[in-house]
């Protein structure tokens, strides 16, 4: 892990008019511009992930509009709060999906992404780079749906697979009760099943909340070497408070999910040596094709966005989808059905320096996963 202390930007959790819906009831398949429909945490606990997200892509597609967007297409992002909430979700993207806007983008958590699963089946809607791992919504192979990011299962198994090389073998498990941390518990559960090993203890909380008591006192008596934590950034750094304070001198482990900048920003001093698993490229380091592009958006015309691993998933997952809109433009038209099988054609592809790969068999476009680790002044190293 190179140590080396990278910046931040200070956040503002504010997002203005347009990017709160202001774009109104416009029919995506009108000439002038091409529609997508995001429902995800804007507010609440999780409101962080939604914003950040959004912060992202839209910067890239502003970029894209600028240069006259695809197909002289412009593309916009309709958004809608669901504060993390399943049956939000749901009512959500019944009244997008009703708006005919052209796919669903950017959807934030398992739990609400799968709230959605049935409505943009029946819909033939597609749904594109959802910030979710949950193997539920990568098997069975569904054809509307496309990841940009690795699953949990590939985190997990990178996490387990760092604390038993350094001899780290009790690993305890906090997750939230829903389909989310359930998702993450398996994925270690199978994880330490291929080392012969199981979890010491494993506890919950629900999710939107900070009630972590019963928790740290399930899992702190444990003595584990070390916990892996499946949840979102609020729950997360109560714990990492509430543990230490009973005493727990392990190491935490969270994946990508949580949110990273928000969890450090939540945590502060007591942030230092907790770890994230990430599914994208460091922000912070220029090293890398696709975070100079994402410098150098925000230097020219994106002061408001803050780069982090949120805002960079948000950025990476427009420029994908952007190159699937690409394809369906030189096949001669972009519908949906285009749109899926421009996708599709992507085949194995470096885009921006990033590796991808789609099939008309597999929609899992990557498996990147690296470490990073917080510090004590609210940064990120990786």
């Amino acid at each position: 892990m190179n140590h080396s202390v990278l910046g931040r930007r200070q956040f503002s959790v504010g997002l203005g008019a347009a990017a709160l819906g202001g774009f109104g009831l416009a029919r995506a398949q009108g000439e002038g511009r091409i529609v997508l429909g995001q429902s995800a945490a804007f507010t609440g606990p999780a409101a962080q992930l939604g914003v950040q997200f959004n912060q992202g892509a839209k910067l890239f597609f502003d970029q894209i509009n600028a240069q006259g967007g695809v197909g002289k297409r412009l593309v916009e992002i309709r958004t809608m709060d669901d504060g993390y909430e399943p049956d939000r979700c749901a009512e959500n993207t019944r009244k997008l999906i009703a708006d005919e806007v052209f796919a669903l983008f950017g959807y934030i958590g398992t739990p609400t992404s799968l709230a959605a699963l049935p409505l943009f089946t029946k819909e033939k809607v597609p749904f594109f780079g959802p910030f979710t791992g949950a193997e539920a919504l990568r098997q069975p192979f569904n054809r509307l749906i496309f990841h940009v990011r690795a699953s949990y299962y590939d985190e997990t198994a990178l996490i387990v697979r760092q604390l038993t090389n350094l001899g780290l073998k009790k690993i305890a498990v906090f997750y939230q009760n829903d389909a989310y941390g359930k998702a993450g518990l398996d994925g270690v559960t199978r994880a330490l099943a291929e080392l012969k090993l199981t979890p010491v203890a494993t506890a919950t909380v629900e999710r939107n909340s900070t009630d972590v008591k019963a928790a740290v006192d399930k899992l702190v008596p444990a003595t584990p070497d070390a916990v892996v934590q499946i949840t979102a950034y609020a729950s997360a750094a109560a714990f990492v408070r509430a543990a230490r304070k009973a005493g727990f001198g392990g190491t935490f482990y969270n994946v990508s999910f949580v949110g990273t900048q928000a969890l450090a920003d939540e945590l502060g001093k007591d942030g230092a040596g907790v770890v994230v698993s990430q599914v994208v490229p460091s922000p912070y380091q220029p090293s890398r094709q696709i975070t100079r592009e994402f410098l150098e958006a925000i230097k020219k015309g994106g002061d408001k966005v803050q780069p982090n691993y949120s805002s960079m998933e948000g950025y990476l997952a427009a420029r994908v989808f952007t190159e699937g809109l690409r394809q369906a433009q030189a096949s001669g038209k972009i519908t949906r059905e285009s749109f899926i099988t421009g996708t599709e054609s992507i085949g194995n592809q470096v885009i921006s320096g990033f590796p991808v790969s789609f099939s008309g068999t597999s929609h899992a476009a990557s498996k990147f996963v690296e470490m990073s680790m917080l510090t004590g002044d609210g940064r990120v190293r990786t």
